[in-house]
Parts: C-alpha cells; sequence; structure tokens
C-alpha cells in the first residue's frame, strides 16, 4: 500500500507547508497551521469524467503567446434578477464557480432558490447538503412556485454521488448548498473541515473549468464575518459575494468581494417579505423619512456605491455625557472615521462636545463607505447638538479633511441628478467639484462651500 501523503495548511491564508510551522510566514498569523490528507485521484477523475460528459471539454495546455490568444466576451447568463445581474458583472459567466456566503437566516437559499426558479429555459442541478427535498419542495411554494421542467433537486453530501448524478443529468448550472457539508471519500476527515472543503471545492472548481457549466456554492461564514473555511476557498472561485444585513431589519445588501468578471463596488439591494426576496430597484425611496423634515440631527447625504448613486438618511443624537468617559457610538458608518469627523468639528470649527455622548446611524439597516457621506454626518452631529432641525429639501455631498477643508467627490453629476430628481432644491457640494460644471440642467440650487464652516452656515445661517 502506497504511503499516505500529508501536508500543513494555514486555515487562515491555506499557505501550504511539508511541516508543522507555528507563525504562518504569509499571514504572520500564529498556530494556524492543520495536517490534512492530501487526496488521491478519484475525485478528479470523477470531476474530469462529469464535465467530459456534460459539455465541451477545453483541453489546450501548450503555451501560447499572449497576442495570439483571441480576446472575446463569453456571453453572460442572464438571471432575470436585475440586482444580482449587477453584482456579478452582467449576468453569470459560462464556467465560472462563484461563492455565495452569509450569516445563517439571512436568505442565501431563498435568493438562490428564488432565482433558479426564474430560469426555466436552463436546466438545473440544486444539490442540497442541509434540507430535505420536502423542506425545499415547501419553499418553493412559500416563494410562488407553479412549475419548472428543467428544475432538479439532488439531497445529496458525497462529491462522488453528486458527480455521477451530474454525469447523468447533463446540466446547465449546478448550485451546491452548502459547501460545507459535502464530503469526499479520498479524505478522512469530516464534512466542513479544511481538508474536505479544500478538496471538494477544487474538484468542483475543475468540473466547471473543464465543462464551462457555472457552478454557485453556497458557504457559511464564521462569528467573527469571515467565510467558514481555509482562505484558499476564497482563492480558487471567480467571484465572492456576501448576502449582508441585519435579521430583524427588512433590507438586505449583496455586495462583491471578489469578481474576476467584474467590479467589486458594485452592490445590489433587496426587501425581505413573507413571500421571498423583492428587488429594490430605487433605493432612494425606501431609505429616505418621509416626516424627517421637522426632526433635529437628520441629514441627507448622496452617496455612490458602484454605479449606483442613492439618496441616504443619516441620523445623530448628541447627549451629555452620563458617565465620566463619553460615548462614541456609529451604526453603518466608521467608527474611526466619526472619531475624525468629531476632532474636526472641535479643533476647526470650535464646538466642544468633549463631554458628550455622539450617537450615528444610517438609516435602513446600510453601511456606507462612500467618503461624500462625511458633510452629512457633521451637519447631523451638529444639528442635533443644537437642536434645531435641517431645513427640508437639503441634501450634501461631501468629503472632509482634517484641516476642515470640504474635498471633492467623484461622479458629481449623477448625486446632483439623482437629488434633483428626487425633488431636493438645495444641495451643498464641494467648491472644486463646479469647475466645468453646468448646474442649469438641473432643477435644483447647488451651494458650493470649500470649508466645513461655510456649509455649516448654509445650513443653520
Amino acid at each position: 500500500m502506497a504511503k499516505e501523503k500529508t501536508a500543513y495548511v494555514c486555515s487562515n491564508c491555506g499557505q501550504e507547508s511539508p511541516k508543522w510551522i507555528g507563525k504562518c510566514p504569509a499571514c504572520g498569523q500564529w498556530n494556524t497551521f492543520r495536517e490534512i490528507k492530501l487526496a488521491p485521484s478519484a475525485s478528479r477523475v470523477a470531476a474530469s469524467t462529469a464535465a467530459s460528459q456534460t459539455g465541451l471539454v477545453l483541453r489546450n495546455n501548450r503555451p501560447m503567446l499572449l497576442r495570439d490568444i483571441e480576446g472575446r466576451d463569453d456571453p453572460r447568463i442572464d438571471m432575470h434578477d436585475g440586482e444580482l445581474n449587477r453584482v456579478l458583472g452582467g449576468g453569470l459567466v459560462p464556467g465560472s464557480i462563484v461563492l455565495l456566503g452569509g450569516e445563517p437566516g439571512i436568505g442565501k437559499s431563498t435568493l438562490t432558490l428564488q432565482t433558479l426558479l426564474h430560469l426555466p429555459d436552463r436546466r438545473i442541478l440544486y444539490v442540497s447538503g442541509e434540507e430535505s427535498a420536502h423542506q425545499l419542495k415547501m419553499r418553493a411554494e412559500r416563494l410562488g412556485f407553479t412549475g419548472n421542467d428543467n428544475f432538479l433537486l439532488l439531497c445529496e453530501n458525497s462529491l462522488e454521488e453528486i458527480f455521477a448524478h451530474i454525469k447523468d443529468v447533463q446540466p446547465e448550472l449546478v448550485v451546491v448548498d452548502s459547501i460545507q457539508t459535502i464530503s469526499t471519500a479520498d479524505v478522512e476527515s469530516s464534512a466542513g473541515s479544511i481538508s474536505q472543503v479544500r478538496e471538494c471545492a477544487s474538484a468542483l472548481l475543475r468540473f466547471a473549468k473543464t465543462s464551462t457549466v457555472p457552478v454557485i456554492l453556497i458557504g457559511h461564514i464564521t462569528k467573527e464575518g469571515t467565510l467558514a473555511g481555509p482562505k484558499i476557498l476564497e482563492h480558487i472561485v471567480d467571484a465572492v459575494i456576501q448576502f449582508e444585513g441585519d435579521q430583524h431589519h427588512q433590507y438586505r445588501i449583496l455586495r462583491s468581494i471578489k469578481n474576476r468578471f467584474g467590479s467589486t463596488s458594485e452592490l445590489g439591494i433587496y426587501e425581505m417579505h413573507s413571500k421571498g426576496l423583492r428587488q429594490v430597484s430605487n433605493p432612494s425611496e425606501l431609505l429616505l423619512t418621509d416626516n424627517a423634515n421637522d426632526l433635529s440631527g437628520v441629514a441627507v447625504s448622496s452617496a455612490i456605491e458602484g454605479l449606483r448613486p442613492f439618496l441616504v438618511e443619516t441620523q445623530a443624537l448628541v447627549s451629555t455625557a452620563a458617565y465620566g468617559t463619553p460615548q462614541r457610538s456609529a451604526t453603518g458608518f466608521d467608527q474611526r472615521r466619526l472619531n475624525m469627523l468629531l476632532a474636526v468639528l472641535e479643533k476647526r470649527v470650535g464646538f466642544r462636545l468633549m463631554q458628550k455622548d455622539v450617537f450615528v446611524n444610517i438609516a435602513g439597516g446600510l453601511r456606507v463607505t462612500d467618503l461624500a457621506s462625511d458633510l452629512s454626518v457633521i451637519a447631523a452631529v451638529l444639528s442635533s447638538n443644537v437642536d434645531t432641525p435641517i431645513g427640508a429639501g437639503w441634501c450634501m455631498a461631501g468629503e472632509v479633511g482634517l484641516s476642515g477643508e470640504v474635498r471633492p467627490v467623484g461622479r458629481i453629476e449623477q448625486r446632483v441628478a439623482e437629488a434633483a430628481r428626487l425633488g431636493f432644491k438645495d444641495m451643498l457640494v464641494p467648491q472644486l467639484n463646479m469647475q466645468g460644471f453646468d448646474a442649469r440642467k438641473y432643477d435644483i440650487r447647488l451651494h458650493p462651500v470649500r470649508k466645513v464652516e461655510e456649509a455649516l452656515r448654509a445650513l443653520f445661517g
């Protein structure tokens, strides 16, 4: 009998080593190397056999000059979901492997099942390692399933059995829910371990690349918010998209973390209902409060995520500190950037907030990373501090620097157009963004400002 080959793999970054190492030389983490058994070629043979029986096998292993390679855009698969297509970069690429992650109960399986049920022209194999066929049937009926002759369901945990069924069914799209529940007989460890996830994902990758059949993997995340399993799982897939949101809130965010076929700055917004997830094509109207005009501590910012502009409501509450150390809390906004903006108000504008608690919240459960929201955070904090509401019809966009200047932001025309479309009449914009900008074509008054003091003077007089 041949001697079993083993290796040590870092559970954080996937770095390999022939022996155990205390500190990973790649990521610098301690005690992360785990021993795994190197699997034989059984799963590779199963993947290659299934690929050869399913579709076109691409075998071109000879070196080629870069100039001789034909550059072309593969036709993408329309998922009939505008939000998902946007995050994927225009649709699902044939032969790609996509990893969808998210917290338990956030709606990963619901989103996947709901999307696949609207693809009647594609032969789909849905492999479930967590739920029974009866459970999936009830979920499909709740989502309004009326019948699809091309949707096939398989409840299986063995990788070899999955490839055997793929060979018989010959699907055009394969979904595995979830990758942590699939195991191969080549590896002597339980499902979900580093070696099992690594080997199963690699076999599915070989199948996708040799057959041009796209594969969607659904993955779990850890309590730290990272995808469960070895870091190499994120390296080998073509796209990593994460489903985010609060289970106590109705909105869900689909965010791209890695995408070899598109931008990673795109996001999709969904609204959770009893009958599934509804696409939010116009998030600005849903994220704004109708009665916010007479409330202090509320400011509206024109933010951009990816290619999509939308207006987001920033809420702030400033109160006298009940304890010796004042609290600084931010929900949906960077905590460290909030501390920097408060320091700018203290040093450059002269407002004393050192002995006061400051709480900032982005309405709707969103997490905003656009630096153009700085101006709205400062305006909301000051509005709550003096208990004076910002006038009706005001919107703003601008990055705030350490010296109190309002720095220019990108794609100002799209921000202004979105504010004008929703009926806002006045908007604060950085002075440097007005160069070469024709504001006459928009039904909105622009107030260019250079410093924070000018912006606050325009809002509060």
